[in-house]
């Protein structure tokens, strides 16, 4: 079963975590998604309050390493997602960006201006959708 890493803001700002939820949601018919907990509703910018930074950093690489695909909604700007994204960059694997222009913010430039990752705009919950299934039929 193919693994797919979800990457969406947690301390960053968590005004999508319902969006997060529908992607995740519609990735799991391509896979297991290793980070769930990233749609959850009931986690807030705090995190989930429990395990230490370290232990969180050194889970999440785990998992992301062990996955084959990462998945990012990049419209809220997180040093985190950033940070995986560039991860995963670095171990070979495929990386698809979601983002949302018209929510007036601007995509980072080594987000942007990087051959290694795809990126898709888009505006409803359907359009990424679209853009999910087209990306899996492509890659995998």
């Amino acid at each position: 079963m193919m693994k797919i890493y979800f990457a969406g803001s947690i301390r960053g700002g968590r005004e999508d975590a319902a969006l997060y939820l529908e992607i995740i949601e519609f990735l799991k018919n391509y896979g297991e998604v290793l980070t769930e907990h990233v749609g959850d509703p009931s986690l807030t910018s705090n995190g989930d309050g429990g395990p230490a930074d370290q232990y969180i950093h050194n889970r999440d690489l785990e998992w992301l390493q062990s996955a084959d695909v990462l998945v990012a909604e990049v419209t809220i700007v997180s040093m985190g997602v950033g940070y995986e994204i560039g991860r995963a960059i670095e171990a070979g694997k495929k990386v698809l960006c979601l983002f949302r222009p018209e929510y007036g913010r601007n995509l980072s430039a080594m987000i942007s201006g990087c051959p290694d990752l795809e990126i898709k705009k888009y505006t409803t919950i359907d359009e990424a959708q679209k853009w999910v299934a087209d990306y899996f039929k492509r890659y995998f």
